[in-house]
């Protein structure tokens, strides 16, 4: 009868050490989950600026032309790239080809079809530069922003066009 009985502590002791391993488990996963998700809200390669990560909207009007000799204040530097004055605003979460810097003669001509591109939606109407809170400017000293009109982002739309990747903190290859 004892050994009964010593034998129900020792499987409840079981099932309460399986049962603490589970939940310990459980926290482990949704604190990782917790700061991948704040990771991500934090990083404007993967999430763009929204609500308190984002800051005000800047009402971009006016005309623009492709950059180069006799160009307009604002101008189209690339497809990924814009000139506002003495400011470069390079667009968040996108790597278009580049234009100046082309790796191989393959990479030049979809570099000019995504200026082009970009130089079409900056000039359909006006639109919105927004920043966020954290990233505000990369190593070249470029403003980072999300071009947007009507919530419709520019870089989402080059990149469902094939005229831009994702940008994750690295380039891709077009050649």
């Amino acid at each position: 009868m004892l050994g009964a009985m010593g034998d129900t502590a020792f499987w409840q002791g079981r099932a309460r050490v399986a049962s603490d391993k589970r939940t310990r488990l459980v926290r482990t996963a949704l604190a990782i989950a917790a700061l991948a998700l704040a990771g991500a809200l934090l990083d404007p390669w993967i999430l763009p600026p929204v609500g308190p990560i984002a800051t005000r909207a800047e009402r971009i009007t006016g005309a623009f032309t492709r950059c180069g000799e006799g160009s307009s204040p604002a101008c189209v530097v690339d497809g990924d790239t814009l000139r506002l004055g003495d400011r470069r605003i390079r667009l968040i979460g996108i790597d278009a080809p580049e234009l100046t810097d082309a790796r191989c003669p393959g990479e030049r001509a979809p570099g000019e079809r995504a200026a082009d591109r970009l130089l079409v939606l900056v000039n359909s109407g006006n639109f919105d530069l927004v920043g966020h809170r954290f990233y505000r400017t990369d190593h070249y000293g470029r403003d980072l922003r999300l071009a947007r009109r009507d919530d419709e982002s520019f870089g989402q739309t080059l990149v469902d066009e094939g005229l831009a990747h994702r940008y994750f903190g690295a380039k891709r290859a077009w050649c």
